[in-house]
């Protein structure tokens, strides 16, 4: 089951082409497109393992969600489960 763990409001800085990403990364990578997915006015959804759960990029993301167990074959190799992320999320 997918657990959202937030939601946040974001401001238009410039002009986009798209208005919602999902990122399936962790870590400093994920901190980067979150910051400038930010400063283009792109929402941003991260996908995080309970090991990553109190991770920064978690907290910066616009939106997260639980994909699973720390194990990557178990969350982040999961494509059914990003999937699910982009349906629910609309990313």
């Amino acid at each position: 089951m997918l657990t959202r763990a937030h939601s946040r409001p974001f401001s238009k800085a410039y002009p986009k082409t798209f208005d919602k990403i999902l990122i399936a990364n962790r870590g400093e990578i994920t901190r980067r497109v979150i910051k400038t997915c930010k400063k283009m006015g792109i929402r941003t959804v991260a996908v995080y393992s309970d090991a990553d759960r109190h991770s920064m990029f978690v907290k910066e993301a616009d939106e997260a969600y639980r994909i699973g167990p720390p194990p990557t074959n178990q969350s982040y190799l999961q494509m059914d489960t990003i999937l699910d992320v982009v349906k629910a999320s609309g990313a």
